[in-house]
């Protein structure tokens, strides 16, 4: 039972994460970027701080270790930012260069590189949420369709930059497709493998689920909220916390409903 959960989880997460970026690229949502941007971080926020951490804070692991978890998982994306960065710095400048040279096909071969790339640091992080939605599925059926749903919500942003580089790299519409079966499947897999790996490590539950927490945190934090810390008129700042809230109260909303079943 758990494992199908795991699946469609993962599955709804990878390839509606990319259907989602791609409508708002290329299609008629483009205009509501800002407001995803918000509610996304407000959901993640609220996952890691009113979910994940209270859940691993109730095991009898001693409070200090579970904060040094979440300092060191925090550490750890960022320095996973900074390689990513890095690797990205190297693409843009082929990009940069061989950008202005459409009318000629030739470049073809070249010009895909920074598209492999992309694809190849996104399988990774596929890879990763898959694991992580495997690991709050297995804590708790709720909180695993919550971090399905997380995962989608910040993934969103990410295939958004994704698809313009491949965009650039090869025609959008092919770009996409094959983005979407390579998230999915890879997220999926992600999710066996995180579902045998949480089997053998059932004692360090707590630990994964801290992780998580980092891992939203950071994206919300780091990659989120920087976009939106632009100078906006008072309507555009006033709609921004309105659904960063609407993100948190969702969470809540959902927490306090499934515990009351």
């Amino acid at each position: 039972m758990i494992l199908i959960a795991i699946l469609a989880g993962t599955l709804t997460a990878g390839i509606g994460s990319v259907w989602l970026a791609a409508a708002l690229s290329f299609g008629v949502l483009s205009r509501y970027t800002q407001h995803m941007l918000s509610l996304a971080a407000g959901a993640l926020m609220g996952t890691a701080f009113l979910h994940l951490l209270p859940e691993a804070f109730e095991s009898e692991v001693e409070p200090h270790r579970l904060f040094m978890t979440l300092l060191v998982g925090l550490v750890f994306f960022f320095l996973l930012d900074k390689a990513e960065l890095w690797h990205h710095g190297h693409e843009h400048h082929h990009e940069v260069a061989e950008g202005h040279d459409h009318g000629h096909h030739h470049h073809g071969h070249e010009r895909t590189s920074g598209g492999w790339a992309v694809l190849a640091g996104d399988s990774v992080h596929c890879f990763g949420d898959g694991i992580l939605i495997a690991s709050a599925f297995i804590a708790d059926l709720r909180l695993g369709a919550i971090a399905a749903l997380a995962v989608l919500a910040h993934e969103v942003p990410h295939h958004m930059g994704d698809l313009m580089v491949l965009r650039q790299s090869s025609g959008n519409r092919q770009a996409a497709l094959l983005k979407v079966t390579l998230a999915g499947a890879i997220t999926a897999l992600g999710g066996l493998v995180g579902f045998w790996l949480v089997d053998q490590l059932h004692d360090y539950l707590v630990y994964f689920l801290v992780v998580a927490s980092s891992s939203f945190i950071y994206v919300a934090l780091a990659d989120l909220i920087p976009q939106l810390q632009k100078r906006l008129s008072l309507p555009e700042t006033v709609a921004q916390i309105a659904w960063l809230l609407i993100g948190i109260g969702l969470v809540t909303l959902v927490s306090s409903v499934a515990h009351g079943h």
